[in-house]
């Protein structure tokens, strides 16, 4: 299904009528290359591609800040309330969080006015700006990747890493997809794939059914944190890998680390713009040190987003560079 189309089925009955309305207008070559949606009560409507930020007038067509489409407060009530299905209150701990995802895979981000209880963040009420990441299912993604990640029958516990927007999690479900299904270029024949997908992103799942494609042989705990997820999963689904995203927390590091000794490999991401921006984080950079992961997988956005820059070895020693890229290699 193109692109397009995608958003249009998924996303656009979550919308606000009017924000709806510009961006069926909008130029599909456009809407195909959309990253984001930035909605804010009182501001121009904004599309972000990995070109930059393009504001559309009520007509959907692209336009300079003075003439684009001021989406109102209504639509932002509007659109929160079509995406939490009229119910804020059952969405309270995701607004904790800080987003809500929906079908498809799309994540909401908000902000709004924090109410405290206790010292902790309690909700958020006064939503004011919305933030749209759309998700993207690419069959393929991972190609480049996979002869690296995979050895023979064994796969190898790898990190994927990048800044925001740089494609970690599209590659990642397309990881999860060939390990499941088997690579046959590659000889390999497919493993039990387990995966904990704590912001409901990588598998898309609705009533606890992915709507990813991620193979034969995935389970997938959906909501579930990374910590309690990754260690239930070993006790109860016996996988023979387990794939999650955005590691950062000292549970993460632990379970991960558990994974390991108990003979499970690991495929992950992290926030990061190299090996060393990873390592020099606590938690993971102990990971690191210990060299848990065998393979770094860095992308970017240059030529395109999702773009392999470097993979590494587990010493941080070169292993691919992307042809012309900006990294020196060994």
């Amino acid at each position: 299904m193109p692109y397009g189309t995608l958003i249009a089925k998924t996303l656009f009955p979550l919308l606000a009528p009017a924000i709806a309305a510009v961006l069926r207008a909008a130029p599909p070559e456009l809407l195909a290359q959309a990253g984001e949606v930035r909605l804010r009560a009182g501001k121009p409507l904004i599309v972000v591609t990995g070109g930059g930020d393009t504001f559309l007038d009520a007509r959907g067509q692209p336009a300079g800040p003075g003439d684009a489409f001021i989406a109102g407060s209504d639509d932002v009530a509007k659109t929160l309330q079509l995406i939490s299905r009229n119910s804020l209150y059952a969405c309270e701990e995701e607004l904790r969080q800080g987003f809500l995802t929906v079908a498809g895979g799309h994540r909401i981000g908000i902000a709004g006015q924090a109410v405290m209880a206790g010292g902790e963040l309690k909700t958020l009420k006064n939503i004011s700006a919305l933030n749209i990441r759309l998700a993207r299912e690419i069959r393929g993604a991972a190609d480049a990747v996979m002869p690296y990640a995979v050895s023979g029958a064994r796969v190898l516990n790898s990190l994927v890493i990048s800044p925001p927007r740089c494609g970690k999690t599209t590659v990642l479900r397309d990881m999860a997809r060939q390990l499941s299904s088997g690579i046959g270029r590659l000889g390999f024949a497919g493993v039990q794939v387990g995966i904990v997908d704590e912001r409901s992103e990588l598998a898309a799942c609705q009533d606890g059914l992915p709507t990813a494609d991620l193979g034969p042989r995935a389970d997938v705990l959906d909501g579930c944190p990374k910590a309690v997820g990754m260690l239930m999963l070993i006790r109860s689904m016996a996988p023979q890998v387990i794939v999650t995203d955005e590691l950062g927390r000292e549970a993460d590091a632990a379970a991960v680390r558990e994974a390991s000794h108990a003979g499970v490999a690991v495929v992950a991401s992290a926030h990061g713009r190299d090996v060393a921006d990873i390592a020099a984080r606590p938690f993971l950079g102990e990971l690191i040190a210990e060299r848990i992961f065998e393979r770094f997988i860095i992308l970017g956005d240059t030529p395109s987003v999702g773009t392999v820059q470097l993979i590494a070895a587990g010493g941080g020693e070169a292993i691919y560079c992307r042809p012309g890229g900006v990294r020196a290699c060994g």
